[in-house]
């Protein structure tokens, strides 16, 4: 019962927990292995080489190192510099290495397996003239080619022999590596490798390089300056520094040459890299232009550049000159002085956009128009653009657009008065709009060319912004590009790593309005001094562009006459590395001159201002409002800031603030943050000891320097993260340091301990809550772990250094414990008071000594190889092992790894819970430390207990409980969550499993609990925690790979002879190692927990709350880690690993119902046409039933695993509950596992199966099957997916798409290789698995039913796609099966006998020789053996038969010539065949080979019309017709059209050939057996189609269904029939046909309630819901087309007519460009004509060379009694035999005439069957036209009118448009041929031919009830409308009015003579206009 089941299970489950692991080191010493060395013997114990420590120096982008010029004589920048420069100190773990390997070289050297559906089909053979040549005269075999014959085919060899040939065949040049073929899923994370954290480095952001080309104006008459920088619109910030360039010609240059002393090359940079870190559509690229100071404001100095054009040049000539000269002049006076000039802006993401939407390198033209929005070349971008541009929200991304080359051709004149950044981002603002202000100004026109283009990955010629030479730098004379410095628009966090220190000084204003005297063209001189003499000034200040590199004092630009100027100058200044109080910048103001008076100085100063560098010592930065004095500042001036009111000065504006400045620093030195700054100072202060210390304004005394330390230590959680960052690495080394070698403060040693640890573990948290963006897949900081992985070492031993520790000379102290541990720890140990020689107590010794003096004590070490220690991540767990013991070490200080525990275990509260958040942190610094402290002092080969100090131990005790309780305390908070992820990193701690015993107490601990909790996210942390310690790179080793099968007693036999299966005892062992037993969990602790994980969680009754993907994903990257880990590549080592993974076997086995069922997707190369899907469910669910029937019967099941559980619960679990992705990694899993175990292993454990667990294996093969199927070809994909994606891609949604664009061809090809060796391997994976299970069952009593499990996974893998060395084998295998059990096939087998026939047939017409030359030895020995069986082979030709035809009917690639090839191999083998000669045998063969012949080249004629798809569906019609008698081909061949038309979406028709296959198969089965629930033949069918009836089986030559071999299909059945039905009913569905549905679940449901089936009816009545509700939406159904084909060229066509059913809303110019395009291809285009008009065609007058086409638009046609039955839109589209068109004439000819003239033909047509038909073109085989006369003519267009009217007025819900459109076209006035016209022309007199009475008469009444129907129409419209239309009804009113006065006469007149009593009258000669009605039959 279900209760007891559940108490099994749970019973498993306790009992799986309760194993503990043996002692790894002990069972080694017990158990030593035997072998001496190699491989295997690698695989036992652990290599002495594991870990080495590394210094490697780090990378420099630089020529030369960035250093200070001046050396390091400040002990902050010393240290700076030294941690910029110093070697990183990394771990190097040997072989974590081996487990990275790389996909791509193992995937090197695969060979391109072949597959037929890749081969493109050669289309020599299809040519018109040979087909037509074949089809005529049957093509003599015997004149055909032979494909090679396989040697020694016919001997008769024994079966051994054979086997064992095949299995060296099948050996040789396998792939070694399964999953190299197979991936990982999600490649980013295989088994948890420790992910190396990326070198700390420096910071860029995504780079584009800019190249100056040229810069022309109208006019060149002056040198022009150029500068660009970026800008950022919305954060209103310069993102980059200025780029200064000039383009100015040589000779222009000249005019400057007494003010510009030589150039240096730095300065003529053209090209510059700019670097963005956030690069959004805001990004503009700004450029500023400036000239020489001249007279005149900046709009007359522009003027100019505005009136004059280059092409009147020679009119201008004396004017230039006259400009030139004045140019000169100023040139030569203010040659020093600039002025604004001219700016413009480009919009950088409009040109990366277009750029990347353009196919070559992209010329842009930016004009004024278009520089911001829209480009004059509309073709390029367009309007689109700007719409772009201004959603702001689209991904910006600039490193992969096409470079462009941009051409500026207008500028902005600067106004004088606008030039503050303010100004400038209202400008951009501005340009973004449409309608911008700039567009009204008036340009400057002039050409600067850019290119602008993503910048290469290492330029040449680089300089950074601090001008060092970027490698590579080839030549130091060639024109450099600039890197631009970023100023990133938001805070980036990335740590210092080069030395940088420069400052930026950027004027922004001046206001001297209030300054007496004259001061109006002002500039200000910039100086850095570093003393107060002119003589101080440094040339520390960048020079711009041609001159020098550096120089002493710069000039801003002149606004002329402004007293109030604003700036945009940028002044860039090298800081010198230290800084004195003396150092500041001095401002001067000048005025400027710039007329040439006499005895007036150039330049007046007219003030005064500074800046100090440093306050209180720090550097100051920022805004600054400086007041400015008038007169020079007196002595001293410096230390002070102007601020200060210095006496007797005079200040401009009583001392008011007056310029404004704003200075950034980029530095690498200075922190910029106030706590970061104290901080420093106190460490440095104890470094250098020199008291007191300055800091700020207090000073500290030694005496309260440690208050003061541990404040400042406290305080740094004040500070700015961003500065935090950037010092990070300092900041660390100098918190450890303090932790570690706590320092003597006024003679007393201070414990820091606690106060760092505090510290540390608040910045790691902020680091991880602020900066999570920076995280692995480890949910790590990237900051922290490539800091501990490149920086973290232990002070002191670092053997290249010969000062002690990180900072200088620190004063440090031994330390004693003196932090109080908490009671609970409950540790019983002395407290020694110091922790080195007890002695000495409390006072410093030298490290050197006590260094010299460990390293001088080697220990003796041992003689066994101890396994050195394992670390990893975060290794708690390693931590724990390597201090287990208690050899107390004499020790320099304290260790840092001992001081952290401590420190971490006596923490409480917020400081230990932020450390349990980020122990990944701890515990990494930890093992870095630990084994920093192992490798120096050379103690990694001491066994574990001698590594470290009890306490240590006692302290990782503590931890780890700590974390298990933490971890398990989880759930109960609501915020579990939230702590997932530390506890995640946590898990890392325990990965080490070297120690088992701790993981197992840890995960004992854990589990219990969570096991009690039933906490989903905990359960798939537990998952998590024990993948991370699978990850271990010696996992294998942990495992104990022993075989199970030595008893422990005696001595174990020699490993390699694993195949020694002589004893009694282990035999019993086998099950053992195939099952989760104890012994298998104690040994192989690692393994077994996997397993018992992955058993559980794949159980059917769990409860699904971990994900079982997770538990698949870590046994599958378990594997493939083995896999291409080099160390196990020995195959006989592969397959000791493979052994750790046997019951993983068993545990896939049980899951198969939950599998996803691979083979629904499988109806291409399945069983053709047949109903793929419903036969393989089918399959399926009988085939769990059978497993679970049997195990209730209790067939043998000798495991008491969990195996009898399953299999009862199976019948309850739902086919498929897992998903693709998670299937396909389980099977991979279990083929690797088959792969590489030992086959005698295996052997004996298949022996010990049941037959049901035998079945079940190989329904799990068959699954294997259709999941690691090839499914793509280089055109599209063979199962006609559009992408060409790899075919696992269709789970993984997510990258679809990327990777869809972003593949190469080469990569494509790539995959294709991959895939196909991937579904070779796999199969031949498979293969062998069958090959074992045959040699097992042979001698069994049961092994029919197992071998026909064999022979259908067999033909499962044959029907699929699959590669020619595959196939060979399997052929191979094949052979072996049929020659040693031929009853098999022959008597119980008979279905797969059909699909063996039908396969090999298949592959007798392969594309590919060798597979057609192994198919058609296959065939040619089966029908041998059928023949040798009973001396005729009548089943095997037969099926051999119906294949044929099958085959040639739906394969789209089929080649006759192949298949004759075949054949004609066939005929020659029994030519060959000596042992047989004289029977009837060859005689046999050859009557077969022909028959199969003539059915081929029948249906060789399909080929020819292969494109033309109703030929070719009427093709299969006739052959269809032709097999009526056997009744098992013509339902092929209705399946095939059905086949056909599904693939060309005519649903409708496929529906209709199932129906009559239905009806086909009931009209049997009603002979068959008398089943009252049956349908009765078909005549039950006739409702759902009239056409039914032609399947009945009348005829005298209906064969009797009891005959041998007829109606022996699968489809005979009370099954095939339903599910024929059920195709049906789905075709009829996707048609729209519900109605349909119903009528065909009418027939089905009976016999479901027969079968008391209630899941099938519960379905069938969801569908019909479904149906129903479907029935009142819109519906589409067909537009019907008459097409009449005249000409001898269509031969068979010629003279016929059909009626075309095409898909909805088809217009007729549709089909007849279809029919035209489709024929004139055929005869040529100027052969083939279409007939324009529906006139009847007379043949003598058409062109006999010529092929015409007549093609009309018909209606459906009902009399009036049918339209009773046909009621709704469905009744009007089915069951359609009439048609009918009209055509108008008039008697003269031409179409169309005046009313009274125009006559109508309808005609209509009958066909031969009703649609919708099995076909969609039909014959017509009636047709009649009926003429109407002018008359009758209007009375039908004033009857559809008025229904019009009618229609529109009593429309639900009201169409206004429409009522208003048709009361138009009714009252309106101007309506030509409009109803007033018809009334007046017909009814103005009463007609001379009585027979037109009535005629008349019914006009008139027309007439009336259209005057009324108007009338209610315009009061419709009256209540409709709004006041907006009252006008419009008005008119509508009056001319109804009029038209109403118009007809009244007309309507009023009746005819006397119809109201008199009748009276007979002589007729008059009147029948040209009577109504005619014309027959033609």
């Amino acid at each position: 019962s279900a209760a007891t089941v559940m108490a099994e299970r749970r019973a498993f489950a306790q009992k799986i927990k309760a194993v503990e692991p043996v002692d790894f080191e002990e069972y080694l010493i017990t158990h030593p292995p035997l072998i001496e060395s190699g491989p295997l013997r690698d695989l036992i114990e652990f290599p002495p080489d594991d870990i080495e420590v590394l210094y490697t120096p780090r990378e420099c982008r630089t020529l030369g190192q960035a250093v200070p010029e001046e050396g390091e004589n400040d002990p902050h920048v010393r240290d700076c510099v030294r941690s910029y420069t110093e070697d990183w100190a990394v771990v190097n773990r040997k072989y974590d290495a081996s487990l990275d390997f790389h996909l791509k070289s193992r995937q090197r050297g695969l060979p391109k397996q072949v597959f037929e559906s890749d081969e493109l089909p050669d289309h020599s053979s299809y040519q018109d003239d040979q087909v037509n040549l074949w089809a005529c005269s049957i093509f003599d075999l015997k004149n055909s080619q032979p494909d090679a014959l396989l040697p020694h085919l016919l001997d008769r060899v024994p079966n051994e022999e054979i086997d064992h040939h095949n299995e060296d065949q099948r050996k040789s040049n396998r792939h070694r590596e399964l999953f190299a073929l197979h991936p990982a899923l999600d490649e980013e994370e295989p088994i948890e490798r420790h992910c190396v954290p990326d070198v700390p480095k420096e910071h860029f952001g995504q780079r584009l390089l800019v190249k100056c080309l040229s810069l022309k104006f109208e006019i060149e008459i002056e040198p022009i300056f150029a500068s660009l920088a970026l800008y950022d619109v919305k954060e209103k910030k310069k993102i980059s520094e200025n780029f200064y360039f000039d383009l100015n010609s040589e000779q222009t240059k000249a005019m400057l040459r007494p003010h510009i002393p030589s150039a240096a090359i730095s300065t003529l940079a053209r090209s510059a890299v700019f670097s963005i870190t956030y690069p959004s559509q805001d990004v503009f690229l700004v450029i500023k232009l400036e000239k020489v100071l001249q007279q005149g404001d900046i709009g007359e100095c522009a003027e100019p550049y505005m009136v004059f054009k280059e092409s009147d040049a020679a009119k201008n000539k004396e004017k230039l000159e006259k400009l030139r000269s004045q140019s000169e002049q100023f040139c030569q006076r203010l040659g020093r002085y600039r002025m604004p000039f001219a700016w413009t802006a480009i919009h950088l993401m409009n040109i990366v956009n277009s750029a990347g939407s353009l196919e070559r390198d992209t010329e842009l033209e930016m004009g004024l128009s278009g520089s911001w929005s829209e480009r004059r070349n509309s073709s390029i971008v367009g309007r689109r653009s700007l719409e772009r541009t201004t959603s702001g929200d689209e991904s910006c991304s600039l490193t992969s657009f096409r470079p462009a080359t941009l051409t500026v051709t207008n500028f902005f004149k600067q106004e004088g008065d606008r030039l503050s950044d303010e100004d400038l981002y209202k400008f951009l603002a501005d340009m973004r709009r449409p309608s911008s202000v700039l567009r009204r100004l008036r340009p400057i026109t002039g050409r600067l060319k850019i290119d602008i283009s993503p910048a290469p990955e290492n330029p040449h010629y680089c300089l950074t912004p601090d001008l060092l030479q970027v490698k590579p730098y080839p030549d130091s004379r060639v024109r450099p590009t600039k890197e631009i410095l970023e100023f990133p628009a938001r805070d980036i966090y990335v740590p210092n790593t080069t030395y940088r220190n420069l400052l930026h000084v950027n004027p922004q204003s001046l206001n001297f309005a209030n300054r007496q005297g004259s001061a109006r063209n002002i500039t200000v001189k910039v100086q850095f001094m570093n003393g107060e003499d002119p003589s101080n000034a440094m040339p520390v200040i960048f020079g711009k562009s041609s001159c020098s590199e550096y120089s002493k004092e710069t000039y801003t630009a002149v606004v002329y006459h402004n007293r109030s100027p604003d700036f945009h100058d940028e002044v860039k200044i090298k800081l010198p590395a230290s800084l004195t109080d003396h150092h500041h910048i001095l401002f001067t103001f000048y005025h400027v001159s710039c007329q040439q008076k006499q005895n007036t100085p150039l330049e007046t100063p007219v003030g005064y201002t500074w800046i100090p560098m440093l306050q209180n010592g720090r550097l100051r930065t920022g805004h600054f409002c400086l007041p400015v004095s008038l007169e020079k500042p007196p002595q001293s001036y410096s230390v002070l800031s102007p601020d200060v009111p210095l006496p007797g000065m005079k200040w401009v504006d009583n001392h008011r603030g007056v310029f404004n400045v704003e200075v950034v620093a980029a530095s690498a030195i200075h922190t910029q943050d106030q706590y970061l700054d104290k901080f420093f100072a106190l460490v440095h202060a104890l470094d250098e000891h020199m008291f007191p210390v300055r800091i700020g304004d207090m000073r500290i005394m030694e005496n309260n320097l440690e208050a003061e330390l541990k404040s400042s230590i406290a305080a740094l959680n004040s500070s700015q993260l961003e500065p935090v960052v950037r010092f990070l690495h300092l900041l660390l080394d100098k918190l450890v340091l303090l932790m570690v070698r706590p320092p003597v403060i006024a003679g007393q040693i201070v414990n820091l301990g606690q106060a760092s640890f505090e510290v540390m573990a608040s910045i790691v948290n902020r680091l991880h809550k602020y900066l999570d963006t920076s995280q692995d897949m480890h949910g790590r900081n990237s900051l922290l772990s490539s800091y501990i992985h490149y920086v973290f070492r232990l002070p002191n031993m670092d053997p290249n250094s010969p000062s002690p520790g990180l900072g200088g000379s620190v004063h440090y102290a031994t330390m004693a414990r003196s932090a109080v541990r908490p009671a609970s720890l409950n540790l019983n140990r002395s407290r020694s008071l110091s922790n080195s020689n007890p002695d000495i107590s409390g006072t410093p010794t030298s490290p050197d000594d006590e260094v010299r003096s460990i390293i001088g004590s080697k220990w003796a070490l041992c003689h066994v190889s101890y396994p050195i220690v394992e670390l990893r991540h975060t290794d708690l767990c390693a931590v724990y092992l390597m201090v287990n013991g208690s050899l107390m070490v004499p020790s320099c200080s304290q260790l840092f790894h001992e001081e952290l525990a401590l420190q971490w275990v006596v923490s409480s509260g917020s400081v230990r819970e932020g450390a349990l958040q980020q122990a990944w942190f701890f515990f990494e610094l930890m093992v870095k430390s630990i084994i920093h402290h192992l490798y120096f002092t050379d103690r990694l080969q001491s066994p574990r207990k001698n590594r470290f100090p009890e306490r240590f131990m006692d302290d990782i005790t503590a931890l780890v409980s700590t974390i298990a309780e933490a971890l398990s305390s989880l759930s109960s908070k609501p915020t579990g969550n939230r702590y997932l992820t530390i506890q995640l990193q946590t898990c890392y701690a325990f990965y080490t499993l070297s120690f088992l015993m701790i993981f197992y107490s840890f995960y004992s601990q854990v589990s219990t609990k969570l096991y009690a909790l039933q906490n989903p996210t905990l359960e798939s942390l537990r998952l998590d925690f024990l993948r991370i310690a699978c990850s271990h790179e010696h996992y294998v080793t942990l495992n104990l790979p022993f075989s199970l099968l030595t008893p422990p007693a005696s001595p174990s036999p020699s490993v390699s002879s694993s195949s020694g299966f002589s004893t009694q005892v282990q035999d019993q062992k086998i099950a053992n190692m195939f099952e989760l037993s104890v012994p298998f969990r104690e040994q192989h602790y690692l393994a077994g927990l996997v397993l018992t994980e992955l058993a559980v969680i794949l159980d059917p009754e769990a409860d699904g709350s971990v994900p079982w993907c997770k538990v698949i994903s870590v046994v599958h990257n378990l594997l493939s880690s083995h896999d291409s880990d080099p160390r196990y590549a020995d195959p006989e080592v592969k397959a000791r690993v493979a052994l750790l993974y046997l019951p993983l076997i068993g545990i896939v086995m049980e899951t198969l119902p939950q599998l996803h069922d691979f083979t629904e997707s499988h109806n291409q190369w399945g069983r053709p046409g047949g109903p793929g899907t419903e036969e393989q469910e089918a399959e399926g669910n009988s085939m769990i039933s059978q497993t679970v029937a049997m195990a209730i019967a209790g067939t043998s099941n000798p495991s008491p695993s969990l195996k009898s559980i399953h299999l009862v619960l199976q019948a309850t679990r739902q086919h498929g509950s897992f998903s693709a992705e998670s299937s396909r990694s389980l099977l991979i899993c279990l083929l690797w596992v088959l792969k590489n175990a030992d086959e005698m292993v295996l052997q004996k454990w298949f022996t010990d199966l049941s037959v049901s667990q035998l079945n079940r294996l190989l329904d799990l093969l068959y699954l294997c099957v259709s999941c690691f199927e090839y499914k793509r070809s280089p055109s599209g994909s063979a199962f006609g997916s559009q992408e060409n994606l790899r075919w696992r891609k269709d789970m993984t949604h997510w990258r679809q798409t990327s990777e869809k664009m972003d593949k190469t061809r080469a990569e494509l090809e790539h995959e294709a290789i991959i895939d196909g060796n991937l579904a070779t391997e796999a199969n031949l994976i498979i293969l062998d698995t069958l090959e074992i299970i045959v040699q097992t069952v042979s001698v069994t009593e049961s092994k029919e039913s197992i071998l026909g499990g064999v022979l259908k996974v067999l033909l499962h893998s044959m029907a699929c796609n699959q590669s020619a060395l595959y196939l060979q084998h399997c052929f191979a295998t094949q052979r072996a099966l049929v020659s040693k059990f031929p009853e098999l096939l022959f008597e119980e087998e008979t279905e797969q006998c059909a699909d063996l026939c039908l396969r090999l047939l298949r592959n007798c017409s392969s594309s590919i020789s060798t597979i057609r030359a192994h198919a058609s030895a296959s065939l040619y020995l089966l029908m041998r053996q059928n023949f040798e069986i009973g001396n005729n082979f009548a089943r095997v030709k037969m099926q051999v038969t119906m294949s044929l035809s099958s085959l040639v009917g739906t394969s789209q690639n089929f080649n006759e010539e192949f298949l004759r090839r075949s054949l004609k191999t066939i005929l020659t083998y029994a030519e060959e065949d000596l042992e047989l000669r004289e029977t009837t045998f060859p005689d046999q063969v050859q009557d077969l080979v022909f028959n199969l012949h003539m059915i081929l080249s029948d249906t060789v004629k399909m080929k020819e019309h292969q494109e033309d798809p109703e030929m070719l569906i009427d093709l299969m019609y006739r052959i269809a017709k032709g097999y009526q008698t056997s009744p098992d081909l013509r339902l092929t061949w209705l399946q095939n059209m059905a086949g056909k038309h599904s693939e060309r979406n005519n649903h409708a028709e496929a529906a209709q050939c199932l129906v009559h296959s239905a009806a086909l198969v009931a009209e049997y089965l009603s002979m068959l057996e008398d089943r009252k629930y049956l349908p009765v033949g078909c005549v039950t069918f006739q409702n759902i189609s009239s056409n039914v009836l032609e399947e009945s089986a009348v005829s005298d030559d209906v064969v009797s269904p009891d005959e041998e071999g007829i109606c022996s299909g699968k489809y005979f059945t009370e099954a095939g029939l339903v599910g024929l039905l059920e195709q049906a009913a789905a075709s009829f569905s996707m048609a729209g046909l519900y109605e349909a549905v119903n009528e065909v679940y009418k027939v089905l449901i009976p016999v479901h309630e027969a079968n008391r089936d209630a899941k099938k009816l519960a379905t069938i009545h969801g569908k019909l819901q479904e149906a129903f509700g479907k029935i009142n939406g819109k519906r589409m159904f067909g537009t019907y087309f008459r097409v009449g084909f005249y000409g001898s060229k269509f031969g068979d066509l010629d003279e016929q007519e059909f009626v075309y059913k095409e898909p909805a809303i088809t217009k007729l110019a549709e089909i007849s460009h279809r029919l035209e395009s489709f024929y004139g291809e055929r005869f040529g285009e100027d052969q083939v004509e279409v007939i324009k008009d529906s006139n009847p065609v007379d043949k003598c007058k058409l062109d006999p060379n010529k092929a015409f086409i007549q093609i009309t638009y018909v209606e459906p046609y009902f009399d009036t009694y049918e339209m009773k039955d046909r009621i709704t839109y469905f009744d009007k589209n089915y069951n359609l035999r009439r048609f009918v068109y009209c055509t108008p004439f008039t008697l003269d000819g031409r179409a169309h005439g005046d009313l009274h003239e125009q006559f109508k033909r309808k005609t209509n047509l009958t066909t031969s069957h009703a649609f919708p038909y099995i076909k969609t073109r039909i014959n017509i085989i009636h047709k009649e036209e009926i003429i109407s006369t002018p008359i009758e003519v209007a009375i039908e267009d004033m009857q559809k009118k008025t229904q019009e009217l009618a229609f529109a007025t009593h429309q639900d819900p009201s169409d206004a448009k429409m009522l208003q459109m048709v009361l138009q076209g009714s009252v309106g006035t101007t309506v030509n041929q409009g109803p007033l016209e018809v009334a007046q022309v017909f009814l103005s007199e009463i007609p001379s031919d009585p027979k037109l009475y009535r005629h008349h008469n019914k006009l008139r009444l027309c007439f009336k009830d259209f005057t009324k129907r108007c009338e209610d129409s315009l009061r419709k419209n009256k209540s409709l409308i709004g006041p907006d239309q009252k006008e419009y009804q008005r008119e509508l009113e009056r001319n109804y009015h009029r038209l109403k006065e118009a007809l009244q006469p007309l309507i009023n007149r009746k005819i006397p003579q119809l109201y008199k009593p009748v009276f007979s009258f002589s007729f008059r000669d009147s029948f040209s206009r009577m109504s005619l009605r014309k027959l033609d039959v």
